[in-house]
């Protein structure tokens, strides 16, 4: 294919999936099935690959992440992101708006927008191209993260129409409740503490190091506010449906998430409807903000000291109900790890009715010194899930304070509790059901094993009928066995057993995932299955070379040492490998041992490569990528524009420091 053909090529494939990504993601449409546009991307990163001449920054391919990134820069905001006056009183709006008319003899009209709990984010383009995302930091200056911006599928890479040359689009960055309910959920199954609420896990999230992971998490953003020197629109309400036309995802008009009026009377329906309904939202708001619409009253207008005059937020109030504690239930996890969930009498908050609520753990019925049948302040505010705030004294009946238990409420085992951790734990884990249950369905779920036909209501039965007592049982089923079980039919015992065959070609990365080690999660398995290869090297590494590994820590280390250490998990292991699964990795395609035992730091920008490719590439070949310069760093590549700091220390400690083209050469066949 000549080199012309080969980039238009590219560039219309390009375009058709930045349509096909605006129209699924923003206009909640598709024109093709999963299926085809995962073959048209993964056409467009072979040809990526293939071409690195062609590689462009703003590619989709860029979408699915892997740029790490150990310290976000910190640079100036073009235009100031000024926080706004907050009130919680209507009175306060008529004021301000009051206010107004006695500095412009303008009509003022006004927007009235949600008030997102999320990360506030701006974002510049040029030329159609996004540049740089920028967080708000302090105002005046915010951190530098772009690559993991990037990720955000409803955020557009390339615009399209009659965009400005140069300007900069500002929203809130926000984890919607689906994806934020199914982390956690993932989380909890795990083992790990779950996130307090969508805002702070948002924050958390866009300033992970590895934008693969930022990219897995599915966060969304509106953007609701266009900046710059040359803009055609003559209000705001203008820019906000102009910025739609480019391929921005903006709040609907159609779904009142943007309203424009010329009454306080229009402002306060506003805030009324939205204050009764926002627990019908599939994200997060905290308020309302109303703005004045023209630009030129808004220059008119200007700012105070901290914010500006032609802006306000109203802020709801934190819901609060006050309910009868019933009782408490104690849970367990598929760690051991022991939940105390409240039962409290039915009461409706934020549109729904609440009868249970977390506790979290021991310190945390200590520090709210509940008692035996006391009447309790639960909030969602934030929170999906609700909570336990205090306690009302005055409504106090008894003095008995709550017990936290000393056994397993189901195995009856006495339970520990490690220093420095907030839970206590059931450490009869080979005979404790709920544990036994959580593993195994940790096992088959999606991400890691993936067995069809399968589901928590089978595992419920073959635990309690004893046909399994770990997951690796699983694989000695037959169809006699499950064809026994209550409500499996001959169709759905075949369809399990045929599952469970099919899962034996589930790659090594998601056996290790599977197996459930401590602190062990997705992202971390893919880590070690990278660096070591395969089961026999990870359990005998010692514990230099685990916490060698990119993000491997020493908590984690010592959990993955632990876990080889003990019996019962060899035999297990034994169980997997007898089973025929997968405990190593494949081999992968034209890799090398060329640059074996060879470390790399990669600093720069490249012409005939993308950083991502030249990692790629040093990996493919055996060499190990890290991303920072040590007295082990082999050889620095370094492209224009490398920090000084790496080039000193480089330098510094006589790293040989080489080019992209160098670097070719080392890894063409001998």
């Amino acid at each position: 294919m000549k080199e012309q053909s080969v980039q238009l090529k590219i560039e219309n494939i390009r375009k058709e999936i930045n349509r096909l990504n605006h129209l699924y993601y923003v206009q909640n449409t598709s024109e093709v099935s999963d299926f085809e546009f995962d073959q048209m991307l993964s056409e467009l990163q072979k040809l990526e690959q293939d071409h690195p001449e062609f590689s462009d920054d703003a590619s989709p391919t860029k979408r699915i992440g892997g740029d790490i990134t150990k310290k976000f820069k910190t640079v100036a905001h073009r235009y100031p992101m000024l926080s706004l006056s907050n009130t919680y009183s209507k009175e306060e709006i008529i004021d301000w708006e009051t206010r107004l008319k006695k500095f412009t003899d303008q009509k003022i009209e006004f927007v009235c927008e949600l008030k997102y709990d999320g990360v506030a984010i701006g974002i510049r383009y040029v030329n159609g191209k996004l540049t740089e995302a920028v967080t708000r930091g302090d105002g005046t200056k915010g951190e530098l993260v772009t690559a993991n911006v990037k990720t955000i599928k409803t955020i557009p890479l390339v615009l399209h129409g009659d965009f400005p040359e140069d300007f900069e689009i500002r929203g809130e960055i926000f984890f919607p409740l689906e994806k934020f309910n199914a982390l956690n959920a993932r989380r909890e199954m795990e083992g790990e503490a779950v996130f307090a609420n969508p805002r702070n896990s948002a924050s958390g999230t866009l300033k992970l190091q590895d934008s693969k992971v930022v990219a897995e998490r599915g966060l969304d953003c509106f953007l609701y506010g266009v900046y710059g020197t040359d803009l055609p629109m003559l209000g705001h309400f203008e820019s906000v449906q102009k910025a739609g036309d480019w391929g921005f995802k903006i709040p609907e008009v159609q779904k009142d998430f943007i309203r424009k009026t010329d009454s306080i009377e229009g402002i306060m329906d506003f805030i009324n409807h939205w204050d009764e309904n926002r627990s019908t939202l599939p994200f997060e708001i905290d308020g309302v903000v109303i703005k004045v619409n023209d630009f030129s009253a808004q220059e008119e207008l200007g700012f105070t000291a901290k914010s500006p005059r032609w802006a306000i937020a109203y802020k709801f109030k934190t819901e609060r109900v006050l309910t009868k504690l019933n009782s408490i239930d104690f849970q367990v996890g598929r760690t051991g790890a022991i939940t105390p969930v409240a039962n409290l009498e039915p009461v409706n908050l934020g549109g729904t009715v609440v009868k249970r609520a977390s506790l979290h753990n021991a310190d945390q019925i200590e520090k709210l010194g509940l008692c035996e049948g006391d009447f309790v302040f639960v909030e969602k505010g934030g929170e999906i899930i609700p909570k336990i705030v205090g306690v009302s004294l005055e409504k106090r009946e008894t003095e008995r304070k709550i017990e936290y238990i000393s056994n397993c409420p189901v195995c009856k085992t006495e339970l520990i509790r490690r220093e420095g951790e907030a839970h206590h734990f059931c450490p009869n884990d080979l005979e404790c059901a709920p544990q036994i249950k959580g593993k195994i369905e940790h096992f088959i779920s999606r991400k890691a094993m993936d067995i069809d036909g399968l589901g928590a209501e089978t595992v419920d039965l073959l635990v309690e009928n004893e046909i399994v007592k770990d997951a690796a049982d699983l694989y000695s089923l037959t169809f006699d066995q499950v064809v026994r079980l209550d409500r499996m039919a001959e169709k759905s015992g075949n369809n399990l057993i045929a599952g469970i065959e099919k899962s034996k070609t589930i790659p090594f990365e998601r056996v290790l995932y599977a197996m459930g080690i401590r602190f062990v999660g997705e992202t971390i398995a893919k880590k070690l299955a990278k660096e070591f290869r395969n089961l026999d090297n990870l359990k005998t590494a010692s514990f230099d070379q685990l916490v060698a590994t990119d993000e491997i820590g020493e908590k984690i280390a010592i959990s993955v040492q632990n876990y080889f250490l003990e019996d019962r998990n060899l035999k297990f292991i034994e169980k997997l490998e007898k089973a025929g699964l997968q405990l190593e990795s494949i081999q992968v395609e034209n890799s090398t041992d060329q640059l074996k035992g060879k470390i790399f730091v990669v600093s720069g920008v490249f012409s005939l490569y993308s950083r991502d490719e030249l990692k790629a590439l040093i990996e493919i070949n055996g060499g190990k990528v890290a991303s920072s310069i040590s007295s082990k760093t082999n050889y620095v590549v370094a492209g224009e524009n490398m920090g000084p700091s790496k080039l000193n220390k480089a330098k510094e400690l006589n790293v040989e420091i080489i080019d992209e083209k160098i670097f070719s050469k080392m890894i063409v066949s001998q």
